[in-house]
């Protein structure tokens, strides 16, 4: 138990800082022995100043550009070292820098624990998951705001869209959307105040088409997308041979990635071929009771993946909300994925090499024996590898842009 403690510890300061650490360690001292504190994502001044059922002037008819770049504000929690959401962030960040738009950075942090700006640029510049951004990178500031000349302001988060709300310029109001965040807490406040956000009378742009079609017919938001793709210079098909292992995106700190659930599955495949070895990867499970032989492969640079995925013939990746990017990844590197099957995945991507299983564990153990066990396996491999060929971030980036650019131009 003290190893266990110290281990985590010693990751919160490598991928937090010291000052962050701290701060997180005295604020759960005092939710044990002090009075009990109101603890949200969203500053809570910035929660009560938000009244959502009149929207404003300034958000209902805001700034139009239709012939310049844009100065655009970015408004997100601290990046993390292992947050794929936060990568994603940044590759659509640097499309829009490309494309000739000034971005601004803003960290918004609502925690007692402050911000180590210098942690955060180390972890950027370390990371091979974060693209370099032009802009610059600050902490939010609620008295200087944001830029004088800021023609847009995209929210990233729900938290995040309760200081976009209050800005009180005519910048754009624009949400950027990744995941459908209500449902990552139980029903309460934080899923309430994630909730309302989606009326708030921003223009959304989201990762996958199920989001904006959600959005746009429950909560009457406008709404654009972009598609998923995959990064071909790092994952590609290159072992032809059968494949004898597989892959299990283990996340147990998302719970909207169902890693017990996956475990249950896992177990009923592991009775089927104990043959096969099982890899974990996502990450560092050694403390975990899991009840099969597996690989702890933990958190891996985004260099060593293509070299594990070529070992494994299937993926396993459960997504309860919006779909990972995982799968059309392991597609690329000539592995069958193996997901739960509902239109918060088919809507993403319905690629035909994605195996979409009922969410029952004898039926995803199943078919991940029934993937290994194809007589065509390695030419089936390659034939999903090239299914996934002729798309590229670089196309989502393209539709991203237009899609801003057509907001901005009212």
């Amino acid at each position: 138990m003290i190893a266990r403690k110290t281990r985590t510890a010693f990751l919160m300061v490598k991928n937090n800082g010291l000052g962050a650490t701290i701060g997180y360690a005295r604020s759960k001292v005092g939710q044990v022995t002090g009075p009990q504190k109101t603890r949200l994502l969203v500053d809570i001044t910035d929660a009560a100043a938000v009244d959502w059922t009149t929207i404003p002037e300034r958000i209902a008819d805001p700034l139009v550009v239709t012939d310049r770049p844009s100065r655009i504000a970015w408004i997100m929690s601290p990046p993390g070292k292992e947050s794929g959401g936060h990568q994603n962030l940044f590759r659509f960040i640097k499309f829009a820098e490309q494309a000739g738009h000034r971005c601004d950075v803003y960290l918004y942090n609502a925690s007692d624990a402050a911000v180590d700006l210098q942690v955060v640029r180390d972890m950027l510049e370390a990371s091979e998951a974060y693209p370099h951004l032009d802009g610059e990178i600050r902490i939010w500031d609620r008295t200087a705001g944001f830029a004088y000349d800021t023609d847009a302001i995209f929210a990233t988060g729900w938290e995040t869209a309760y200081p976009a709300f209050l800005d009180p310029s005519r910048a754009r109001r624009l949400y950027f959307v990744q995941d459908f965040e209500p449902v990552f807490y139980p029903l309460g406040s934080e899923a309430l105040l994630a909730e309302n956000t989606y009326r708030f009378g921003f223009h959304a742009i989201t990762a996958g088409g199920w989001l904006a079609d959600k959005l746009h017919r429950e909560y009457g938001m406008k709404a654009d997308h972009f598609d998923f793709s995959v990064d071909r210079t790092r994952y590609r098909y290159e072992n032809a041979e059968r494949r004898n292992e597989i892959f299990f995106y283990a996340r147990p700190v998302t719970p909207r990635r169902a890693f017990e659930f996956g475990l249950i599955a896992l177990a009923d495949f592991a009775k089927l071929r104990p043959d096969v070895k099982i890899n974990l990867a996502g990450w560092d499970v050694s403390n975990w009771e899991i009840p099969f032989e597996y690989e702890n492969l933990s958190s891996l640079q985004l260099s060593e993946l293509n070299a594990v995925y070529n070992r494994c013939a299937a993926g396993l990746v459960l997504s309860l909300s919006n779909m990972s990017l995982l799968p059309l990844e392991l597609l690329a590197s000539g592995v069958i994925p193996v997901v739960n099957d509902g239109p918060n995945n088919r809507m993403v991507s319905d690629n035909p090499h994605i195996a979409y299983v009922p969410a029952s564990p004898l039926a995803i153990a199943r078919k991940l024996v029934e993937v290994l066990e194809r007589p065509d396996a390695p030419e089936y491999a390659r034939i999903a590898s090239e299914s996934v060929g002729n798309s590229t971030w670089d196309d989502s980036g393209r539709t991203f842009v237009e899609a801003f650019e057509r907001a901005m131009r009212g």
